[in-house]
């Protein structure tokens, strides 16, 4: 069952997810929150393995949330989703930088949500393409800072690193393994050790890394 918390500040936006999200059979609405510091409060002590995080919130907005309440667990649980109604607002980059698993669009399809939420739950990242462009948008905009690349990448095998390159430019599982003449389910393994050995919470936080780090420039 995938325990999970809606926090938005808009009570018919909460209880209409809510009613969505309670009558699927795997998924259970836990609580929720109608402001970002309530979210946290809520999610530290019904402990969900998702929550739904609106961006913009009284008393403390969705981002600022993300980042108290992931900032010091960087690989367990919740997952936070966010819920704009920006595609590709200044929101995106920062959401990721603070550790959000994804982006969903409030007006998306109700079968977008539900499959978002089962998706983020089983550790994955919900990124878009047009979320990924933005992010290597948000990098090729910078000036390039010449930094040594952090020691724990070295732990990474050859074609771990290859992989690694391929999921900053946004490709799927499926298309990395017909990218490097694999069977997917290798492709799952070396994703997952990947995450282990940079102790990362998912994709999202490996595009992240990667870009930040240098190994992969935008535009390559």
């Amino acid at each position: 069952m995938i325990r999970v918390l809606i926090a938005d500040d808009q009570a018919m936006v909460r209880q209409g997810f809510g009613a969505l999200l309670a009558a699927q059979p795997d998924l259970l609405v836990v609580g929720d929150a109608a402001d970002g510091a309530q979210a946290v409060t809520e999610a530290r002590r019904l402990d969900p393995d998702v929550v739904l995080m609106d961006v913009r919130m009284p008393v403390l907005d969705g981002l600022a949330a993300t980042r108290k309440l992931l900032g010091d667990r960087p690989t367990d649980r919740p997952r936070v989703l966010i819920l704009t109604t920006f595609d590709l607002d200044d929101y995106v980059y920062e959401a990721l930088r603070a550790g959000a698993s994804g982006f969903l669009l409030k007006d998306a399809p109700a079968a977008d949500l539900v499959h978002a939420v089962r998706v983020v739950a089983a550790g994955d990242a919900l990124l878009a393409p047009t979320v990924t462009r933005r992010l290597i948008a948000e990098f090729a905009a910078r000036p390039r800072r010449q930094q040594p690349r952090p020691t724990s990448l070295a732990a990474l095998t050859p074609r771990e690193t290859d992989v690694l390159r391929l999921i900053a430019r946004g490709r799927s599982n499926t298309e990395i393994a017909a990218d490097l003449i694999v069977a997917e389910q290798t492709v799952k393994t070396h994703v997952g050790r990947i995450l282990a050995k940079l102790q990362l919470r998912d994709r999202a936080q490996a595009v992240v890394l990667a870009y930040e780090t240098g190994l992969v420039a935008a535009g390559e």
